[in-house]
């Protein structure tokens, strides 16, 4: 796992902390994002896998640091830094929220505990997946709440933003409820199913549709799928129905979805096959998946590419991981919109509301107190993962178990005007109060 997989001002600032004799002060970082995302009432949390691993492998090669001492801005930086660098393994502590979280704005996805230089050097990496996971998990996660129990499968990877992100948006989107994605790559190496049979090329290669598809019949079996708008939908329908059993369904890719799905699946049963399923693709999303279940279509499945790989309505979160301690003094900045709050911290989730803490507190402990859960866990001590992270599988299930206990009015497509409630503990808003009043007065003391 290369360290270049950074910002160049991370390097920038590691090798000042160095030439200032920082790079050991142990930091606290801390990973959130301050508004929700547009169209969104909750992120689900995932990409902490992908964190663990870049953290257990961060490293800098030869030929790393080689090209790092050729560039400008690394003219003038001591040399020991380079050797620091060639050194350089992550040694500090990770707490996080479990994958399958629905989070909120300002509560940490996870925090960082660890010498000064290797903090800043992760900070681009960890942004990046958990974000974009994350982003990809919810947009999941609102498709399969409107699908109402209908298999929702990712078929994205074609659409995303580089053959990397399709896979990383394949294992998320099955984080989020998908049960399963079209990505070979995603299922062999998070052990999640796919699915897929031909596409209009299959029909087109041969010199008929019934044998285009008596073809696939005799290679798939049961897990036959037939594509069946290549030329004529309710014609490939009823090819498909003259060639009886076995058959998993038919998959419509055009036209009208709702009038067609009634139309074919008459054909199917007239057939006396009842049991075969319906697909349905082509740039579905939420909006259009609601719409269909408003119409009682008899469609039995949805795969969804575009939308659902890219977040195409929402495409980005805007995680942010900024210092809140340094070498046992608090950190904090007091900028308009963009401040942030001292300390480490943890998230209390009652009953319907989350409290963030001073991480230090233990809400929902004492006797006859609403009982709560602390949201953030360790994860990694000393550099060292302390157990076996949960399977993107056993992710699912937390997911699909959280979001479900969350209010209908956060879980709706729409804006409701019912925010889910988070607030700040009375100890936190003291210290913040406390820090900025002290933090003012050393200002003015500067000034004069």
């Amino acid at each position: 796992m290369t360290g270049l997989l950074t910002d160049l001002y991370q390097l920038t600032m590691a090798a000042g902390y160095y030439e200032a004799g920082k790079a050991n002060e142990v930091a606290t970082f801390e990973l959130f994002f301050r508004h929700l995302p547009r169209y969104r009432n909750y992120v689900v949390a995932a990409g902490l896998a992908q964190a663990v691993d870049y953290l257990l492998n961060l490293k800098y090669t030869p030929e790393e640091i080689d090209y790092l001492r050729g560039l400008t801005q690394f003219r003038r930086a001591p040399s020991g830094f380079f050797d620091a660098l060639r050194e350089l393994r992550f040694s500090g502590d990770l707490f996080a929220l479990p994958e399958g979280t629905p989070i909120f704005a300002n509560e940490p996805f996870l925090t960082i505990r660890a010498p000064l230089m290797e903090a800043q050097i992760a900070e681009t990496y960890l942004l990046a997946t958990i974000g974009f996971q994350s982003l990809i998990a919810t947009k999941a996660s609102r498709i399969v709440e409107v699908a109402q129990g209908r298999a929702v499968v990712d078929f994205g990877t074609r659409r995303a933003h580089s053959p990397e992100a399709g896979v990383l948006a394949g294992r998320a989107s099955y984080i989020g409820g998908c049960i399963g994605t079209s990505n070979t790559e995603t299922g062999f190496r998070y052990g999640i199913p796919v699915f897929g049979t031909a596409a209009h090329s299959w029909v087109q290669s041969f010199s008929s549709e019934k044998e285009a598809f008596g073809r696939l019949q005799n290679l798939l079996g049961d897990a036959t799928a037939y594509l069946i708008d290549t030329y004529d939908t309710l014609d490939g329908a009823h090819t498909a129905a003259s060639l009886g059993p076995p058959l998993w369904g038919v998959r419509l890719d055009s036209g009208n979805l709702v009038e067609l799905s009634r139309e074919v699946r008459k054909i199917l049963d007239d057939a006396g096959l009842n049991n075969a399923k319906i697909m349905a693709t082509s740039d579905l999303n939420e909006y259009k998946i609601l719409e269909f279940a408003a119409a009682g279509a008899p469609i039995d499945a949805f795969g969804v590419g575009t939308d659902l790989a890219t977040s195409t309505d929402s495409p980005n979160l805007g995680v942010v991981y900024k210092l809140v301690e340094l070498d046992g003094r608090f950190t904090a900045k007091f900028s308009e919109d963009k401040h942030t709050l001292p300390g480490a911290k943890q998230v209390f989730r009652f009953a319907g509301h989350d409290v963030i803490a001073c991480s230090w507190e233990c809400l929902g402990c004492g006797a006859g107190e609403p009982s709560a859960q602390a949201l953030l866990r360790p994860v990694m001590l000393r550099g060292k993962l302390i157990e076996p992270l949960p399977t993107a599988n056993a992710a699912r299930q937390h997911a699909a178990e959280s979001v479900k206990r969350l209010p209908t009015a956060v879980r709706s497509l729409f804006d409701t005007g019912q925010e889910y409630r988070v607030e700040h503990s009375r100890e936190l808003s003291a210290l913040y109060e406390k820090f900025q009043h002290e933090n003012s007065l050393l200002r003015h003391r500067h000034a004069d």
